[in-house]
């Protein structure tokens, strides 16, 4: 992981919503605040930092690390709502909160840039696709294992960690991984103690 200098980011605070790098989030802006900080965006590099509050209120403290975003498809309605397509560009880190005098919050942040082409062993790989297909069938989803198959490491992993349904700390602890190989592990240890605790609800609902 590479550190570069840092940046001044306009924030999006968002509870349970991740976004990680070379992957997309569609967004529907309608907050007055937000909507602001769109339209600044769209007139200076299209980018914006999202990151989870620790508590769902006006002002509350953020966690410490979000990940940058580019909008690559921005629909405006006449009331001037957004819906955007947001994709990550690299992760960074809160170095402090910034005192603005626009609507949205501003934070001066470091860039942790990912190394490329990060990979996992074949073991890791293989224990991590069953016990994908095992949390899919507890949970009820449909998924295109052929197309799973093909997707690289980094995909694979960052891909599932930004969808899967689990709550906020937790998503929060595998955006922070240091890289690819530790959040494996820890999306490994999540998928298997959701799945045994929705298995043992089932079981209980069932008695």
């Amino acid at each position: 992981m590479t550190v570069v200098d840092p940046v001044r980011i306009s924030i999006f605070p968002l509870v349970g919503a991740m976004l990680y790098p070379e992957l997309s989030l569609p967004l529907h802006i309608f907050e007055p605040r937000y909507r602001a900080m769109v339209s600044d965006s769209l007139a200076r590099d299209r980018r914006i930092g999202l990151i989870q509050p620790h508590r769902a209120e006006e002002g509350a403290p953020l966690y410490a690390v979000g990940c940058l975003g580019h909008i690559s498809d921005v629909e405006a309605s006449p009331d001037g709502q957004y819906n955007i397509v947001l994709t990550g560009q690299t992760r960074f880190r809160i170095l402090r909160e910034l005192v603005v005098t626009t609507p949205f919050r501003q934070v001066e942040a470091e860039l942790l840039h990912d190394p490329e082409h990060a990979s996992i062993s074949a073991v890791e790989r293989a224990l991590f696709e069953r016990e994908a297909r095992h949390f899919a069938e507890v949970q009820g989803y449909s998924v295109n294992w052929d197309q799973v198959t093909r997707l690289d490491d980094q995909a694979l992993i960052n891909g599932v960690a930004q969808i899967a349904p689990f709550d906020a700390a937790s998503k929060q602890a595998l955006l922070e991984a240091a890289d690819i190989k530790q959040r494996c592990e820890l999306l490994v240890q999540l998928m298997q103690f959701y799945g045994r605790r929705d298995s043992d609800d089932a079981a209980d609902t069932l008695q």
